[in-house]
């Protein structure tokens, strides 16, 4: 035993556990011993005595005149013939040594009268039945025995075992119960023997089991292991080289293997901590250029705001989170020509840097592509067959594509496997657009994609993200969904897009908690005012 210098507390050294965790061992297993062979030895010695009171009772019934028994439960008189019975009933208890025994009737109320009792208990006297009713009255009642010894002990008879058997007249009427009770004193003081004997030679046995185990465990467990313990501490100051030699363990087991794996051990960790000075420097310079690909990547995306100062048509705000340095998501908007709209929001599958580039690529297409002119099912169908070249990598990216005219608020959108969008009309309440959905871009070459018409009013908004929106997580491992989007969504539907996006992400935040996020978050608002600005803000 010995003071912890860390903690300032008294602590006990692994010998002295063992030492201890071995006597306690070996208490537990005597009293494991000691009880079962007890509840066994009790069980057996309490069947003997209750079968010898049932070769007792049986004798007894041998040798009465039952009929006379039931006169005498029916009248409670005695006569001659009465006090022979009782006396041939005291002459059996003197020679089989039996506690009592007596011949009852029984009463639903829980008591017994008795008709012969060799204690001196005169004829008709009652007395309340203090245990196994149950078992009496159907003895009384239908002639069962009992299936198991009965054991009872009472502060006015003491302790005993009862056999119990009906009496039977020639009629074959139940007419009253004999019982013989056998005293249980002797297997009280055989057990208190038994114990007495196992609890010393159990104390013998560990006395001197604990000593032989002291020093068989000292010299080939307690030692070594003091050893290495001194080894590993040298080697936590110093963790440049060893300090005390391990060779010489020679235990020719575990120990010796675990020496072994320490210097192993040892020699690697010096090893490995020049590694990891190297790996430092590296990860800090990859860390530098990722810093530097965050920035670039965020560059990319529009995020002056407001995008179109001068234009009253309308009023956009977006935000794009990515969960890693660099993400796969992206949005955009760009004006076509002066009347025309283009509104962006991708989500690009994986993860990470080559998602990132991905992305890049996917964007500049589809800007480029779309001012060239067409609509965005063209557009699609070209940045598809761009992407689909040299895809080693088998990415795809979801995408949401719309060109909007400014003046009319008609337009066309091209879903390729992307988020539903959700519109509010003036007035109105935040609702899924719903509508079949192409396949992702660069999924499969040759692939043509569906678009549709559609048209906004002065006044109504419009809402695009990403999976990240819906499929963020919280602790619980539950999703924050569409239904949980659109209610927060129209908790303030009059909200301009920038505070819309706001609320949004808060939202989001509030539900995740401590969760970490394992997807892009990205959202575009949409406020549309009309040709002349009604409505605006």
């Amino acid at each position: 035993m010995r003071k912890d210098k860390t903690a300032g507390t008294i602590r006990f050294g692994i010998s002295k556990k063992l030492l201890l965790s071995v006597v306690l061992m070996t208490i537990l297993i005597c009293v494991v011993s000691t009880l079962s062979g007890y509840i066994q030895y009790s069980n057996t010695i309490r069947k003997l005595y209750n079968e010898n009171g049932y070769v007792i009772a049986n004798i007894i019934l041998d040798h009465i005149d039952h009929d006379k028994v039931g006169q005498y439960a029916e009248t409670w008189t005695e006569d001659e013939d009465y006090a022979e019975i009782a006396a041939y009933i005291k002459n059996v208890e003197v020679a089989s040594g039996a506690a009592y025994i007596y011949i009852v009737t029984v009463y639903e109320d829980q008591t017994v009268r008795y008709v012969f009792d060799s204690s001196g208990v005169p004829i008709g006297d009652t007395d309340p039945v203090s245990s196994y009713f149950d078992k009496v009255w159907a003895c009384y009642t239908e002639g069962t025995s009992p299936d198991n010894y009965m054991v009872r002990h009472s502060p006015r008879y003491g302790y005993l075992t009862s056999s119990m058997l009906p009496v039977i007249d020639s009629q074959g009427k139940i007419v009253a119960l004999l019982f013989v009770d056998v005293w249980m004193e002797m297997i009280l003081s055989t057990l208190y023997g038994y114990i007495a004997k196992m609890i010393l030679f159990s104390l013998g046995i560990l006395a001197v089991f604990s000593v032989a185990y002291w020093f068989f465990m000292r010299r080939n467990f307690v030692g070594p292991l003091m050893r290495i313990r001194k080894n590993v501490t040298e080697f936590a100051q110093n963790s440049t080289a060893t300090t005390t030699r391990l060779e010489d363990i020679r235990t020719k087991d575990e120990i010796q293997d675990l020496a072994e794996s320490i210097r192993l051990m040892e020699d690697d960790i010096v090893k490995y901590i020049e590694n990891i000075r190297n790996i430092t420097a590296e990860k800090e310079r990859i860390g530098a250029e990722l810093n530097v690909a965050t920035q670039i990547q965020a560059d990319m995306l529009p995020r002056i705001f407001p995008a179109f100062p001068d234009r009253r048509e309308f009023d956009i705000y977006a935000t794009m989170t990515p969960a890693k340095e660099v993400g796969g998501d992206f949005y955009d908007f760009f004006l076509i020509d002066h009347d025309h709209l283009g509104l962006v929001m991708a989500d690009v599958s994986g993860k990470g840097v080559p998602a990132a580039l991905f992305m890049v690529i996917a964007k500049t297409l589809i800007k480029n592509r779309a001012q060239m002119g067409g609509g965005p099912a063209e557009v699609l169908q070209y940045v598809n067959e761009q992407l689909c070249e040299g895809n080693e990598a088998e990415l795809f990216v979801t995408v949401w594509f719309a060109i909007m005219d400014l003046q009319t608020g008609k337009g066309l959108a091209a879903n390729a496997g992307h988020e539903h969008p959700a519109l509010r009309r003036a007035d109105g309440t935040y609702e899924l657009v719903v509508y079949r959905h192409s396949p992702a871009v660069a999924a499969l070459e040759g692939m043509r994609f569906r678009e549709h018409e559609f048209e906004l009013h002065p006044g109504d908004s419009l809402f695009v993200y990403t999976d990240g929106v819906t499929e963020a997580t919280n602790m619980g491992n539950e999703l924050f969904g569409t239904g949980r989007m659109l209610d927060e969504l129209n908790q303030d539907p009059d909200a301009a897009p920038e505070m819309l996006l706001r609320n949004m992400r808060q939202a989001i935040d509030a539900f995740v908690g401590d969760a970490p996020q394992f997807d892009d978050i990205t959202m575009l608002g949409l406020h549309y005012t009309g040709p002349e600005g009604e409505n605006h803000g």
